[in-house]
């Protein structure tokens, strides 16, 4: 388009553009419309018409918003190059040969220009910047397409808005944004930190903008798969997160197997200590007939024995995937062995006792002595723990049970004692038992006497009670399997500390030193203990 002081023409070599044409029309009052824009025919426009005559609000009544946003664009760089070139202070001159030439200008030198022109929105309707060059107002962030049937299609994707505070907040619709078929990059994405990696959470940082955050580590039981995660995602109860925490992956199923080393120890030495109690047994059963033997109630040797011998085979109960038959026997078995195995120790010190006692002049202990007394003593104290079981298994008995949670990673069976109050009793009645021994042959162990088992009894009751004193801890601070493994081993070490304190010296003199085991030495024992 040319602009002169008489006339305006212009020549097209193809269509008219329909919507060219009828902004002409009304807008410059064309003097011959009908020809307007051929090819051979040149139009010809009022005298002294100017474009830049036509008010803005003119404009955008004939312009369609995008050729209208083109158009002030155009007119803004214009305003500003020659703002710039007229400009004394701007202008720089330099010499080549016989003539003068401008400087090309940077890009950049028309920023300051660009302020002082003022640009008009169709949205607003006003001036968009400020004598500073700073926005004015609030502007609208348009996605423009064109549709495949040539049409344009617009919408709002997001908005620059002025705050109260003077700031300017940028508002971007992501989900609206419509990008073409053909742009298979990566979208832009705006942020002042790394991307937090699968396993850690963005966490928000307070005063700053969203694109800057923090990332912290999942917590224990949760996991993130994705990056940039917002929230850790719990495990089901069932599965657990790896190490790196990005993904679920099932519990392992344990218990104290026959199978692994912990396992195999322990069925080792409750086979061992059994064998043991066996052969000791076994000798004497030969030598029965011995004073040793006889000495201190031998049926009560027989009864300890043999109490001994099933507590070494009562804790592979305890070993091997809990079973609702095993888990009614574990606790009840062993408390019931063992409460004979120390009712008896007990029987014996007090056997010791009234003999001593019996042999006084006058003494009226004398009509105790016998097999009746230590027979009581066993059978009631026995009761008493028989009574307790009784209780346990009809009200709240022991069952299979499965703990998902003591130990990351592992589900573990094992069985649920029912009620922890009939289980601590039955422990707090053997330990009664095992104190009353304790005290009764450690005030009997300077008796006079052959044979006297009353500082043998006295070891055996204190190995027993440290053992037990110090199970309750242990017990209360392992988790998983290892509180099975707890209880076997106390299982095992007070029993091999009655065994070993109380047979081990006799069956030495019975098979090393047989000349210690006769009538005449024990009559000159007892004589010289008078």
């Amino acid at each position: 388009m040319t602009q002169t002081k008489k006339r305006a023409m212009h020549h097209h070599s193809q269509e008219c553009n329909p919507l060219l044409k009828e902004f002409m029309e009304q807008a410059f009052e064309l003097l011959d419309s009908k020809s307007m824009l051929s090819v051979t025919d040149h139009v010809r426009y009022r005298e002294k018409e100017r474009l830049e005559a036509r008010p803005w609000e003119a404009l955008k009544e004939y312009l369609p918003p995008r050729a209208y946003n083109i158009y002030t664009s155009i007119q803004a760089v214009a305003h500003a190059l020659h703002a710039a070139y007229s400009s004394r202070s701007d202008r720089m001159m330099r010499v080549h040969g016989d003539g003068m030439k401008h400087d090309r200008m940077k890009p950049w030198q028309l920023h300051r220009f660009l302020r002082r022109f003022q640009f008009h929105n169709t949205s607003v309707g006003g001036v968009d910047l400020d004598e500073k060059g700073d926005l004015a107002n609030n502007l609208n962030i348009v996605n423009t397409m064109v549709l495949h049937n040539g049409s344009i299609w617009s919408v709002k994707v997001g908005s620059i808005e002025r705050q109260a505070s003077g700031e300017m907040e940028l508002t971007i619709e992501q989900d609206a944004i419509v990008w073409p078929p053909w742009y298979k990059q990566m979208l832009p994405y705006s942020r002042c930190t790394q991307s937090c990696l699968p396993g850690h959470v963005k966490v928000v940082l307070e005063g700053k903008p969203v694109c800057c955050y923090d990332c912290s580590p999942c917590a224990e039981g949760t996991i993130s798969s994705q990056e940039d995660a917002k929230h850790c995602t719990k495990c089901p109860e069932d599965q657990h997160p790896n190490r790196n925490q990005t993904q679920c992956i099932p519990k392992r199923i344990t218990f104290l197997s026959y199978d692994e080393a912990l396992g195999i120890v322990l069925v080792f030495l409750g086979l061992f200590l059994s064998f043991i109690t066996l052969l000791i047994l076994g000798i004497f059963f030969k030598f029965t007939e011995t004073p040793l033997v006889k000495a201190n109630n031998r049926d009560l040797t027989y009864v300890l024995l043999v109490s001994l011998l099933f507590s070494f085979l009562s804790s592979l109960l305890f070993i091997g995937q809990p079973r609702r038959v095993t888990c009614l026997l574990r606790q009840t078995a062993f408390s019931t062995i063992f409460s004979v195995a120390v009712s008896s120790v007990l029987a014996k010190t007090i056997t010791v006792v009234v003999a001593f006692m019996a042999t006084k002049p006058g003494n009226r202990m004398r009509k105790w002595l016998g097999k009746g007394l230590a027979n009581s003593i066993v059978v009631l104290c026995s009761s008493v723990q028989m009574g307790l079981c009784a209780v346990w298994l009809g009200l709240s008995p022991p069952f299979p049970d499965s703990d998902w949670h003591s130990l990351q990673g592992q589900i573990t069976l094992q069985c649920n004692e029912g009620s922890a109050a009939m289980f601590y009793g039955s422990l707090g009645y053997m330990g009664f038992l095992a104190a009353i021994s304790f005290t009764v042959a450690f005030l009997a162990r300077k008796l006079p006497g052959a044979f006297n088992e009353a500082k043998l009894i006295t070891f055996s009751m204190l190995v027993f009670c440290s053992v037990w004193v110090s199970f309750v801890p242990t017990y209360l601070s392992t988790k998983g399997k290892y509180t099975v493994a707890v209880q076997v081993f106390s299982i095992l070490a007070s029993s091999a500390g009655l065994l070993g304190c109380i047979f081990l010296p006799k069956c030495y003199i019975i098979m090393v030193r047989p000349d210690l085991n006769t009538k005449e030495h024990l009559t000159a024992k007892s004589e010289s203990g008078s």
